[in-house]
């Protein structure tokens, strides 16, 4: 028992450093699961490979290849889970000496004075370009000057000289501009096809959408305000990362469920819809 220290002295005091905050990778991963999304759905979400999702997310950056690529990887993979990207490259460029080499100083006034500029040979290829021109020019000039005279001696004899007509200008019709896609024309849909309108009404959500042989339509991030419009002839697969923040529309109606704000859903819609498959 120590002398003249209180109990409460003695208790161990909590770690507030920066080394009880999370890793880069478990940051990331915790963030995966709170979103509801595999590995796979990351993956297709963002085109990195899955085996260099786990290893990013188990702090291994060897595989992706350099402190370029590992930044980008990061940033990439924090906008699919929906973290800011910057505080995890700060830290990843703190942990892994990641930062930027130092610039290289300039050199001293005194050495750039004592470099003589080199003395070089005449250019003789310039001077033979230029006589050529000069020629040239000399011969256009006399052509021209013979073509003028013989043109008013024909005109002092009496014989008129023979002028070619220009050949008449013909006016182009200005093509017709194309119509721009409405939300009519969407309403209007073909009845022998399938027509989804994504848009992103109440926030940014990554989407992916495929027809029906699983060709990929779209892979990627929907920002706020924007739209995206998908038709195939019998089936659309639709997979939307948060579901709250998109207003949907199945062949020109809008589909009315209750979705939560961020909430994974897989959806298929095909011909006679909407209805969710």
């Amino acid at each position: 028992m120590s002398i003249g220290n209180s109990p409460e002295d003695e208790r161990p005091f909590e770690d507030d450093s920066e080394e009880a905050r999370p890793s880069v990778g478990h940051a990331l991963r915790q963030a995966r699961i709170a979103a509801g999304l595999t590995v796979d759905d990351v993956s297709n979400a963002t085109r990195v490979r899955i085996t260099i999702v786990h290893a990013i997310e188990a702090d291994d950056f060897a595989r992706c290849g350099g402190d370029v690529y590992a930044r980008g990887h990061i940033r990439t993979l924090a906008k699919a889970v929906h973290l800011d990207p910057a505080p995890l490259i700060a830290q990843y460029e703190t942990e892994h000496g990641g930062g930027r080499p130092a610039p290289t100083p300039a050199a001293p006034l005194f050495e750039a004075e004592r470099i003589r500029p080199e003395r070089r040979g005449p250019n003789w290829t310039a001077a033979m370009v230029a006589a050529i021109v000069v020629v040239i020019g000399f011969v256009g000039f006399t052509m021209v000057k013979g073509g003028d005279d013989g043109g008013k001696a024909n005109v002092a004899d009496g014989t008129e000289p023979t002028t070619t007509p220009s050949p008449t200008p013909t006016t182009k019709k200005p093509a017709d501009p194309e119509p721009e896609a409405s939300d009519s024309a969407i309403a209007a849909a073909p009845q022998d096809k399938v027509t989804v309108r994504v848009s992103a009404a109440d926030g940014r959500s990554w989407i992916s959408a495929k027809d029906h042989n699983g060709r990929l339509l779209f892979d990627g991030l929907l920002k706020q305000g924007e739209t995206k419009t998908f038709q195939d002839s019998s089936k659309v697969n639709l997979v939307l990362g948060d579901a709250g923040a998109i207003d949907l529309f199945v062949n020109g109606k809008k589909i009315e469920d209750d979705w939560q704000p961020g909430a994974v859903e897989r959806l298929t819609y095909t011909k006679g819809d909407p209805q969710a498959g």
